[in-house]
């Protein structure tokens, strides 16, 4: 071989080996790794983007739209959101604030909240994607767009579970964990007898004017149905709600999902009796039925037309079992000549409609997960979320979460879970669970002097939104240590079990205390005299938001969790005290509040948990070998409470300390911490009061 036909014989084999390494690239191009893959950027995967962006991680999220909140950009159809969006407060505490704001998500920047978008109390719908599009682009969130995800298999990932998710252009992503926040659009739908007769909330025209004088009866009792309703009662001659279940007014049962009033108009031409009603009756039951008149007749007014007048289908709502030989037949071809004459005296319904409207809600999307990484149904919500743990991670599928509204299983119909203000909370939660789990980084936890236990719960109950918005589900986690305690802010609390692993903290033989909000169980009329308990000795009676504290000599196990007392949040405790509600949700004053809450502690932890001046601590230092623990943690160390005006005030007043004239010095002088404390900061304070 020449010197020329060897140079070109090695051109050639260098090209193989790069058209082959080109081929290789291409093909491993087609597969994209990440440690967390985020499904879906509305606001549950935009809030997750955001403590993965925190925190450092590889991670992506992957949207099927063109940008952020898609769901917003149909729905609600009627386009005013239900979540309140209160500016005012009369307070700047931005925790405070966040318990009346239900549409701001969670971040580092204070000026990053949903009242730059908009002022209303009820938003436009249309302002959520612009404000999602805000917290994206100003945080610098890692979103990928137009990316459809249609199948979703598990997978061996670096030697653990993993996922790759297969989008329409054949693009794979491999994860080691995906976080599901797709949410809930697929509408619910019944299977009945004429079910193809009825229109969907997600097709209807949301002009009025198309409804004039028409009888319209909707399938559903929930906000969408009423807010379809609301849009129409003013030109509808007739409208009624049909569903299973009584109407359920969310100011009566708490639960922020049920009967808003801004959608509740209805009520009023309902019970004043101006032709609008609601009847209950099983779904599965009804047929939906035809009758068709004027057929083939010639427009008058069109000649041009040429085409036959096809009259107006009237529809008529019966029992399916009321009709002859119809079983098996769920199609639109039954007609009203079907109908028993006898079914039309006093029957309820037996007028006829011109339209039939589903409103029954929406369903998890089930269809894109392959039988290895399908999470199941849960048992309860008609089966239309995902089964999940109590820390949100699918059940029988390790390394898969689910966040937002398709969580809600774990609270349906209990908080706020479903719901921005809500799960804003559990999606940090579950960040947690995953910086300990993937990263060996435990649950954050302030350490406490026991000394200073009673100000931090006081300062929490008055502030904290996650507990606020997430009563009966996250809640605070105090590890008692003798002289200090670790404090763990909104843990999951149907987790408690498994504390030491969701969290990386441990119990002692101290025990833990658990603080958490809670409606109470007396079911009385909430609008009702005596609906309020106002007698701090009654505390346990409460039955508006309070918060409630539980001891726990040891943690409680899986089965305790699982034999809880019905309506209970938590097991029985070692002791339990619950701090009397508040009208104004101020949980400070000091007979009805702070005295009662230093007593339980002190009963808890076998210590005197009260609170002196620095010339009361000087005294009990001189005479006594074992002074108070305040005095031990706190004047011992040169941060003993100094008198001022105020507080000497209260004392003398009191009668629980002599009269003194000497200098004082200013309310400054009081650290920030103990200002919550109110009574509790007194000097030679009866113990037996």
């Amino acid at each position: 071989m020449s010197p020329i036909q060897h140079l070109i014989w090695l051109l050639c084999v260098l090209n193989l080996v790069l058209v082959s390494s080109g081929s290789d690239s291409h093909c491993s191009n087609d597969t994209l790794s990440h440690e967390y893959c985020v499904l879906g950027a509305g606001p549950a995967g935009l809030q997750m983007g955001y403590f993965l962006s925190r925190s450092q991680r590889d991670y992506i999220i992957l949207e099927r739209n063109s940008g952020p909140g898609s769901f917003f950009n149909k729905y609600p159809r009627h386009r005013k959101l239900i979540s309140i969006n209160k500016i005012y407060t009369g307070r700047r505490n931005r925790e405070f604030n966040l318990r009346h704001d239900w549409n701001s998500l969670l971040s580092d920047r204070p000026d990053l909240l949903f009242q730059r978008i908009s002022s209303e109390l009820y938003p436009n719908a249309d302002d959520y994607p612009r404000y999602l599009s805000l917290f994206e682009q100003e945080l610098g969130l890692k979103v990928k767009y137009g990316v459809d995800i249609g199948r979703i298999k598990a997978l061996g990932f670096r030697g653990d579970r993993g996922y790759t998710l297969t989008d329409q252009n054949g693009v794979r992503y491999q994860c080691r964990v995906l976080l599901v926040a797709t949410g809930l659009w697929v509408p619910q739908q019944v299977d009945f007898l004429g079910s193809d007769l009825v229109e969907g909330y997600e097709s209807i025209p949301t002009d009025p004017e198309e409804f004039k004088d028409q009888a319209v009866l909707i399938l559903g009792k929930g906000n969408s149905a009423f807010e379809t309703a609301q849009s129409i009662l003013g030109r509808a001659s007739r409208i009624h709600l049909y569903s299973p279940s009584p109407v359920r007014l969310a100011w009566q049962t708490h639960y922020v999902g049920d009967l808003r009033a801004v959608n509740n108009e209805l009520l009023d031409t309902y019970q004043l009796k101006s032709l609008d009603g609601l009847v209950e009756g099983r779904l599965d039951d009804i047929a939906i039925v035809r009758r068709v008149n004027n057929v083939g007749k010639k427009r008058t007014g069109n000649k041009r037309s040429g085409k036959s007048l096809k009259a107006k289908e009237q529809l008529y709502l019966t029992l399916s079992e009321l009709l002859d030989n119809q079983k098996g037949n769920k199609s639109s071809k039954v007609t009203a000549q079907n109908l028993p004459g006898y079914h039309t005296d006093n029957f309820s319904l037996r007028q006829p409609y011109d339209r039939v409207i589903r409103c029954l809600g929406f369903r998890f999307n089930f269809s894109i997960f392959d039988g290895s990484a399908q999470p199941p149904q849960c048992s309860g919500a008609r089966g239309r979320l995902p089964g999940v743990t109590a820390w949100y991670e699918g059940r029988g599928t390790p390394n898969l979460f689910v966040l937002g509204t398709a969580a809600h299983s774990r609270d349906y119909r209990l908080s706020a879970g479903g719901f921005i203000h809500g799960f804003r909370y559990t999606v940090r939660a579950v960040h947690k669970v995953l910086e300990q789990r993937y990263h060996n980084i435990a649950w954050p936890a302030t350490k406490l002097p026991i000394s200073q236990l009673q100000s931090w719960i006081l300062k929490r109950v008055n502030e904290a939104s996650g507990p606020y918005q997430m009563f009966a589900l996250l809640g605070d986690i105090i590890l008692l240590s003798g002289s200090h305690c670790e404090y763990l802010e909104e843990f999951p609390l149907q987790g408690l079990s498994q504390l030491s692993a969701l969290s990386g903290r441990h119990v002692s033989e101290h025990g833990l205390l658990v603080l958490v909000m809670q409606y109470g169980q007396n079911h009385t009329d909430t609008l009702g005299p005596g609906r309020a308990e106002s007698e701090w000795t009654k505390a346990w009676r409460s039955n508006f938001l309070h918060p409630v504290l539980y001891y726990y000599k040891t943690l409680p196990t899986e089965k305790d969790m699982r034999q809880r007392p019905a309506g209970w949040p938590l097991p029985r405790p070692e002791a339990v005290h619950h701090m009397v509600e508040d009208f104004l949700t101020e949980w400070d004053q000091p007979i009805s509040h702070s005295q009662p809450l230093r007593r339980f502690l002190e009963y808890s932890l076998q210590t005197d948990l009260r609170s002196f001046y620095a010339e009361s601590c000087f005294l009990m230092s001189l005479t006594s070998r074992n002074p108070p623990v305040f005095c031990r943690q706190g004047y011992l160390k040169k941060q003993g409470i100094l008198g001022n005006s105020h507080l000497r005030q209260h004392a003398r007043e009191a009668g629980l300390m002599p009269d003194y004239q000497g200098d004082v010095l200013p309310d400054t002088s009081v650290p920030e911490y103990l200002r919550h404390a109110g009574a509790a900061v007194l000097s030679r304070i009866n113990f037996d009061l």
